[in-house]
C-alpha cells in the first residue's frame, strides 16, 4: 500500500493523513475530491467538475465557488499541493495507490497476471487483497449522479468480476467445500449473473451433493423464465448434462503442490567505503526511521559532493541483518549528463535479481512494475535508489509493502514522495570541522586540517580531491578550488583524458573505451585519474565519474576542445562500441544477417563466446544509452547499426525491454534520416521482438512495412529474408495458409542454393505440420538436392520415417551424423532415429538414443528442439510402462512449448499426456478425466493453429 493519505471510495469517502480521519461534512466537498481522485495526476476540466458537483444546476458565479470548494479541500488536506491549477481545471497529485479505487484495480490486475501465469496461491493472494478494499457500495456518501453513472457500474462489475475469477482460482485449488456457503449467499444477491451458479453447481457436484447442484440448476431455470423469458446458457445446460451423468472431466482437480519459485535473496549493494568517517548522527536517524516500522522511504538530501551515496550505501551495509532478504541498489542518474537511467532497464535489473527467468520478464513497464510489488510482498528487503531526481523516478521502483524499506539519495528533498508516499526527508549538509579533521587525519595523517577543511567548505568530495592532490607534495597548500587544483596538476595527456570521458552517456567506462575515445593507451592515465580522485574505480577494469565531476569536466570540454575533434572523439567511442558488439555478433550468432556498418579498426580483446557474452552484460547499460545518444544526437547510422548488431544478444538474452527501446530509438534515426534500407531492418527487427512476444497482430504490420521498404528498394534477398520470418509468425498465429504463401514467395526470390534450401527445409516443416508428408518429402529431397548437408539429410529422413519408409529414414538419419552438426542439428537427428527404434519395438536402443539427444540439447540449448525430444522420450518412456517418467517428460515439453510459443510441441505434449493419463486410468479412475482433459486441449490448441495431421490425432483419442 502507499503511504502518505489515504483516501477511500469503496464505500462511504474517508480521507486519513498520517493515521487520523479526516471529515469532509460538505457533500460538494467530497464530491469534488472523488472526481479528483478517479482521475489521479490528470486534468479534470472545470466544465466536468462543475457537471460532477451541481449536476444540471450549477450556481451563478461557478469557477468562482469552485474555486473556493478547491480551496477548502488543500485547508482540510493539509497540503496545498496536492490539488495544482492547470489552465483549464485541477489536477490531484497523488500515487494511485494511495486510493483504494485504483489498488483494487492493481491487485485485480495481479491477480489476473498471476492465473494466467497458473501461479494459483499468488492469484489467490492478490484477489483477496482486491476484494478486501470494499467496504460497501462505491461512493456511497457522494453526492453526485454523473460520478455514480460514470463510475459505479464499473468498478461494480470488476468486483463481481474479481469474485468469479477467485473462485475459479479456489476450485482449481480443489477448495470447493468452503466455497459452497459463499456461493449460496452470492447467488442470492445476483440471482441473474449465471457465472455465479454454474461455480455453485460444480463446488455441489464436487462436494458429493449432486442433487443440490441439479436443484442449483432447476431453480436458475425458473429464475430466468421468470424475469427475463430466457433459458440458462448453452455452457449452464452442458454442464446440467455433465452433472446429470456423472462425467469424470468435473472430478476435483488432484492439486499437486509444486514449490514456489525459490526466494533468491540478492545483495546488490556496492561495498562500503574502507575509510567511512563521521555522520554518526546521520547513520542513528536513518537507521532508526527505516527500522522503527513506520516510515518506509527516507529522503537523504544534499548538495552535490556532500556523500550522499556514501552515507545511504555504509547505512545499507550496516542494516544488513536487519533485511535478511535482501538489497538492491541503483544508480538512477536523474543528474547525469546523458540520459537518466532507463526505467524498464532498471526494473529488469530488480527482477532479474530477484530471480524472475529474462523469458518471464514482461516488456512493458507498468507490467513490470506491478511483478516487482508482487515479489517483494511479504519479503524484508532494502531497496537503494540513488542519484533521482525526481519522485516519478521512484515510484515505478517503490515495494508497495511495509516489510520493505527506501533509501532514497537526491539533491532535491522529493516532496512528492513526502506528500503522496509518506517518506521523511533527513538533510545531509557539509561536515563539521570535527569530521573534516578526521576525515584529512585518515587520509593525510595527523596535523593541523583546519584551514585545508575550511578552504574546501568541509565538502567530502573536495576533501577528498585535496587530499589525493597534497599527498606526497611536501608543503604544498590549497589556495583555490581542490578540484580545480587537481586538475590543473595534472600532465596535458589525462588532462585532456578527463575531459573527453565526460562524453560517455553511460553509467561507466572502461580502460579500451577510454583508449578509443581520446586515441591513446588510456589505462595508465586512468590510474592517474583515480589516483587525485577525478574518476572513480567502479569494479574491476572499470571506471566512473561522480556527477559534479562529469559536469566539470564537460564545461572544460567545451572551453579547450574543438567541436570537430569532440565529434572525433565521440564517433570514435561509439565505433569501439559497435566493433565490440560486432565481434560479439561474429562469436554468438554468426548466422544472422546483420546491416552493413561503417565501423572500422580493431574490435575489444573477446575470443570466445564466454568473453562476449560477459562483455555484452557488462556492457549493454552502455550500449543502450549510446544507442539512445546517437539517434537523438548523431551520427544517427550508429544508432541504427548498434541496435541491429545488437538485436541477437538480445534476443539470447531474452532481454524484451532493451530491445524494445533500442528497435525504438533505432527506427526513429533511420525514419529522421530517410535512410529507407535501415528503416526496413528496424521494422524486421520489430517484428521479430514481437514475434518473441506473442503479439503477432503487430509483428506482421511491422513485417508488412519491411517488406514494402525492401521491395521499393529492389533487394529481393533482404525481402526473401523477411518472407521467410513473416511465414513462422503465421505459423505460430495458426495462419498456416498465409504461412505457406509468404514462403512460397520467399522461395520465387532466392538465388543461392543454401538460401534455397533453407526455404525448402521451412517449406518442408510446414507440410508436416499440415498433415502434407508426400510434400513434406518433396520439399525435403529438392533441399537436399541442393544443398547436401546434415540438416537436409535429417529433415528428408524425419519426413521419410513419417511415411513409413524406415529404411531410407535411417541411411539419412545415419549419413546426418556421419556429417556432423550443430548439437541441436545432432539431437535432431538422434530423435528421429529413437523414434525409428521406437516403431521397431527396441526401446532399449530408443531411451538410449533420445536421451543422447537430450544431453546435447537439455540444458541451456534450442529449446525447441529439446521440447521435441522430451516428447519423443516421453513416449518411449510410456512404451516402456514407465508412466511417472513419461508424464514428467511430457509436463517439463508442455511448459516449455508454452512458454517459447512452440504451438506443435504444445498439442504433441497434450497428446502425450492424454495417451498416458488414459493408460493409467486402465487400472484406476484417477487418470480418465486427466486423459479426456489433455486430449479436449489438445483438440482445440490444435484446430486454433491450423495443425490438420496432429488435429486428427487429438480427436482420435478424445
Amino acid at each position: 500500500m502507499a503511504s502518505g493519505p489515504q483516501f477511500r471510495l469503496l464505500g462511504p469517502m474517508e480521507v486519513r493523513l498520517d493515521g487520523s480521519a479526516v471529515v469532509l461534512r460538505a457533500g460538494k466537498h467530497r464530491a469534488l475530491l472523488a472526481a479528483l481522485l478517479l482521475r489521479p495526476n490528470r486534468v479534470v476540466p472545470v466544465t466536468e467538475l462543475v457537471e460532477h458537483v451541481w449536476g444540471h444546476a450549477p450556481p451563478a458565479r461557478t469557477r468562482g465557488t469552485l474555486q473556493t470548494y478547491v480551496m477548502r479541500l488543500r485547508a482540510a488536506l493539509g497540503d496545498p499541493s496536492l490539488i495544482q491549477t492547470a489552465a483549464d481545471g485541477y489536477r490531484m497529485r497523488v500515487d494511485p495507490l494511495a486510493v483504494d479505487a485504483h489498488r483494487f484495480a492493481d491487485a485485480a490486475a495481479r491477480g489476473r497476471l498471476a492465473a494466467t501465469a497458473e501461479d494459483l496461491v499468488a492469484a489467490r493472494k492478490a484477489f483477496a487483497e482486491a476484494l478486501e478494499l470494499w467496504r460497501g457500495p462505491v461512493l456511497s456518501d457522494v453526492p453526485s449522479e454523473t460520478l455514480h453513472s460514470e463510475h459505479a457500474p464499473r468498478l461494480t462489475e470488476l468486483l463481481m468480476t474479481v469474485h468469479e475469477q477467485r473462485i475459479d482460482v479456489e476450485l482449481a485449488l480443489g477448495n470447493h467445500a468452503d466455497l459452497v456457503p459463499e456461493l449460496f449467499a452470492l447467488t442470492r444477491d445476483h440471482p441473474l449473473r449465471e457465472r455465479f451458479w454454474a461455480q455453485l453447481m460444480l463446488a455441489l457436484y464436487r462436494s458429493s451433493r449432486q442433487a443440490e447442484a441439479l436443484e442449483a440448476f432447476r431453480q436458475l431455470d425458473r429464475t430466468l423464465d421468470e424475469q427475463l423469458g430466457i433459458d440458462p446458457s448453452e455452457e449452464l445446460r452442458s454442464l446440467h448434462q455433465a452433472i446429470l451423468v456423472g462425467s469424470p472431466e468435473l472430478a476435483a482437480p488432484v492439486v499437486s503442490r509444486e514449490p514456489e519459485r525459490a526466494q533468491v535473496s540478492p545483495m546488490r549493494l556496492p561495498d562500503d567505503i574502507a575509510d567511512f568517517t563521521g555522520r554518526a548522527w546521520h547513520v542513528e536517524r536513518i537507521s532508526g526511521l527505516i527500522t522503527g516500522g513506520a516510515v518506509p522511504i527516507v529522503t537523504l538530501a544534499g548538495q552535490p559532493g556532500v556523500g550522499k551515496t556514501t552515507l545511504a550505501v555504509h547505512t545499507a551495509h550496516l542494516l544488513k541483518d536487519r533485511f535478511p532478504d535482501g538489497q538492491l541498489y541503483v544508480d538512477l542518474r536523474g543528474y547525469a549528463l546523458g540520459p537518466p537511467a532507463d526505467e524498464i532497464d532498471v526494473l529488469s535489473r530488480f527482477l532479474r535479481a530477484l530471480g524472475v527467468p529474462p523469458d518471464e520478464i514482461p516488456p512493458d513497464a507498468d507490467e513490470q512494475s506491478t511483478m516487482l510489488r508482487s515479489l517483494l510482498s511479504g519479503r524484508r528487503m532494502l531497496l537503494v535508489l540513488d542519484n533521482a531526481s525526481a519522485p516519478d523516478q521512484v515510484r515505478p521502483l517503490l515495494p508497495g509493502t511495509a516489510s520493505c524499506r527506501v533509501i532514497v539519495t537526491s539533491r532535491d528533498d522529493l516532496r512528492g514522495l513526502i506528500a503522496m508516499n509518506g517518506a521523511r526527508t533527513v538533510p545531509v549538509d557539509v561536515f563539521g570541522p570535527a569530521e573534516s579533521a578526521a576525515l584529512l587525519e585518515k587520509l593525510l595523517g595527523p596535523g593541523d586540517h583546519a584551514g585545508l577543511a575550511q578552504q574546501c567548505g568541509h565538502l567530502p568530495l573536495a576533501l577528498r580531491v585535496a587530499a589525493a592532490y597534497l599527498a606526497g607534495r611536501g608543503d604544498v597548500t590549497i589556495s583555490g578550488s581542490p578540484i580545480e587544483l587537481a586538475y590543473a596538476a595534472l600532465p596535458p595527456a589525462p588532462q585532456r583524458l578527463f575531459r573527453l570521458l565526460s562524453l560517455v552517456p553511460g553509467p561507466d567506462f572502461t580502460p579500451e573505451a577510454a583508449s578509443a575515445l581520446a586515441d591513446v593507451d588510456a589505462e595508465g592515465l586512468l590510474t592517474v585519474l583515480a589516483i587525485a580522485k577525478l574518476v572513480v574505480t567502479a569494479g574491476p577494469g572499470r571506471y566512473r565519474f561522480h556527477d559534479e565531476l562529469v559536469r566539470y569536466a564537460a564545461a572544460l570540454r567545451e572551453e579547450w576542445d574543438s567541436p570537430a575533434e569532440q565529434e572525433v572523439a565521440w564517433t570514435a567511442l561509439l565505433n569501439h562500441y559497435l566493433r565490440g558488439v560486432e565481434r560479439c555478433a561474429e562469436l554468438l550468432y554468426p548466422g544472422i544477417v546483420r546491416l552493413p556498418t561503417s565501423a572500422s579498426g580493431p574490435a575489444p580483446r573477446i575470443s570466445t563466446p564466454a568473453e562476449a557474452l560477459a562483455w555484452l552484460d557488462a556492457e549493454r547499460p552502455n550500449l543502450i544509452a549510446a544507442i539512445r545518444a546517437a539517434a537523438e544526437h548523431g551520427p544517427a547510422p550508429m544508432a541504427w547499426q548498434l541496435a541491429d548488431a545488437l538485436r541477437g544478444y538480445l534476443w539470447i538474452g531474452q532481454h524484451v525491454g532493451e530491445w524494445l527501446a533500442t528497435a525504438h530509438h533505432g527506427l526513429l534515426a533511420a525514419q529522421a534520416s530517410a535512410h529507407r534500407p535501415a528503416e526496413a531492418a528496424m521494422h524486421a527487427n520489430l517484428g521479430t521482438l514481437y514475434l518473441r512476444l506473442g503479439e503477432y497482430a503487430r509483428s506482421v504490420e511491422h513485417h508488412d512495412h519491411a517488406i514494402e521498404l525492401y521491395r521499393e528498394l529492389g533487394d529481393k534477398d533482404a525481402e526473401a529474408s523477411v518472407l521467410n520470418n513473416l511465414s513462422l509468425v503465421h505459423r505460430r498465429s495458426g495462419e498456416l495458409g498465409a504461412a505457406k504463401d509468404a514462403l512460397v514467395r520467399c522461395l520465387e526470390m532466392l538465388r543461392s542454393a543454401d538460401s534455397m534450401s533453407i526455404g525448402l527445409h521451412n517449406l518442408g516443416q510446414l507440410a508436416v505440420e499440415l498433415g502434407e508428408i508426400d510434400a513434406a518429402v518433396d520439399h525435403f529431397a529438392q533441399a537436399l538436392d541442393l544443398a547436401p548437408n546434415a540438416d537436409s539429410h535429417t529433415y528428408l529422413g524425419m519426413a521419410l520415417r513419417l511415411r513409413g519408409r524406415a529404411d531410407e529414414a535411417r541411411a539419412h538419419l545415419d549419413r546426418a551424423l556421419e556429417l556432423g552438426n550443430v548439437p541441436a542439428g545432432e539431437a535432431e537427428a538422434l530423435e528421429n532415429l529413437a523414434a525409428l527404434e521406437l516403431a521397431s519395438g527396441d526401446t532399449e536402443a530408443a531411451v538410449s538414443l533420445a536421451s543422447r539427444a537430450l544431453s546435447l540439447v537439455g540444458d541451456g540449448g534450442d529449446q525447441q528442439v529439446a521440447t521435441s525430444v522430451r516428447i519423443t522420450l516421453g513416449e518411449i518412456r510410456r512404451a516402456r510402462s514407465e508412466f511417472d517418467d513419461a508424464v514428467a517428460l511430457f509436463d517439463q515439453a508442455l511448459t516449455t512449448a508454452r512458454r517459447i510459443g512452440y504451438g506443435s510441441g504444445e498439442v504433441r505434449a497434450l497428446i502425450g499426456l492424454a495417451v498416458v493419463w488414459r493408460d493409467l486410468s486402465r487400472d484406476a479412475d484417477v487418470g480418465e478425466a486427466k486423459a479426456r482433459a489433455a486430449a479436449d486441449q489438445a483438440v482445440r490448441r490444435s484446430a486454433e493453429l491450423g495443425l490438420r495431421a496432429l488435429e486428427n490425432r487429438a480427436r482420435d483419442l478424445d
